[in-house]
């Protein structure tokens, strides 16, 4: 069994039960054309992103672009998702960088009212374990909040580093974003019962169905965050064991628009905030680094949008 602490032992009981209730909503971070943050904007958009209940909202991560936000602008966006969600679901800010800095990140996020952390690749450098797991042993000395290790990149555990950082009391979990599923399956086999893992593939839909071979079918879902109707048609249907929609849905939606977003670097985040600005969803722009998809791009996005909408029997509203 795993040696949580008691308040992680919660709060990891209330993502376990919201990973079988709903995905895992990443929502973008709502930019003003000038580069600013938009905070009335993005109040909005969450209001309408948490209506569709998902399992738990996690703010200021990659598709929310942590790394284009300062310490002011996070405190920010985490007080309004915990203002919002109301404690109806578990609200897990994004923090990264350097231990020390992802500390300040996670003090911020405490008193923001955040329920946990997602510890994001840290930056740049390659590590060996010893570093890794050290890395999360400052970072719980730091900050009360349970933490999730986010394993992409720079970040790769083996089992007896899986074990080292199962043993800190605030770690609940790991999302995984290798795909590496032979080891995947060696982690979740490694670690204490209770600990938990979670899908964090691009387009973690695509490969939903093989997670779930190896224990980790709970995912994270980037189209939530512009297109509910279709992340919660296919979480419906991959609970409930319908291969029939799981196949079209991945056949005529989720296939293409990993097309479009491998064309270019950043699409991962650029095309989700264009497919939520063609809703009419107030996210504007992303920040540089990342840039705006061309006009081809887009009208190609328009067309794999409908066709998702049209599968879910939804409409594509305009601002």
């Amino acid at each position: 069994m795993t040696a949580f602490s008691a308040e992680a032992e919660g709060v990891a009981e209330r993502l376990r039960k919201g990973m079988t209730d709903g995905v895992l909503s990443f929502p973008l971070t709502s930019f003003l054309d000038d580069g600013g943050l938009d905070l009335e904007s993005y109040r909005a958009y969450l209001t309408v992103q948490l209506a569709t209940a998902p399992g738990a909202v996690f703010p200021a991560c990659g598709t929310g672009e942590f790394s284009a936000l300062d310490e002011e602008e996070y405190r920010a966006v985490v007080e309004a998702t915990v203002e919002i969600a109301e404690g109806r679901l578990p609200v897990v800010a994004g923090i990264g960088y350097g231990w020390a800095q992802a500390v300040r990140f996670a003090r911020i996020a405490e008193a923001a009212g955040a329920d946990a952390a997602l510890v994001l690749p840290h930056y740049l450098v390659e590590a060996p374990q010893d570093g890794l797991v050290e890395q999360l042993r400052r970072i719980a000395d730091g900050s009360r909040l349970p933490l999730i290790a986010y394993q992409r990149g720079p970040v790769a555990f083996t089992l007896d580093g899986l074990r080292r950082i199962a043993e800190i009391p605030t770690v609940i979990g790991l999302k995984d974003g290798h795909s590496d599923l032979d080891r995947l399956q060696r982690l979740t086999l490694a670690a204490p019962d209770g600990f938990l893992f979670f899908n964090g593939a691009a387009t973690a839909e695509i490969q939903a169905r093989a997670y779930a071979t190896v224990g980790v079918p709970a995912y994270s879902s980037a189209v939530h965050a512009f297109a509910p109707e279709i992340a919660d048609a296919f979480f419906a249907a991959f609970q409930d064991g319908d291969d029939a929609t799981v196949h079209t849905l991945l056949r005529d939606f989720y296939v293409p628009l990993v097309e479009l977003r491998d064309r270019v670097p950043g699409y991962a985040v650029s095309l989700v905030k264009a497919a939520a600005r063609l809703r009419g969803l107030p996210v504007g722009p992303v920040r540089a680094p990342l840039t705006e998809p061309g006009p081809a791009d887009l009208a190609d996005l328009e067309k794999v949008l409908d066709e998702g909408l049209a599968l879910v029997g939804a409409v594509r509203r305009t601002a």
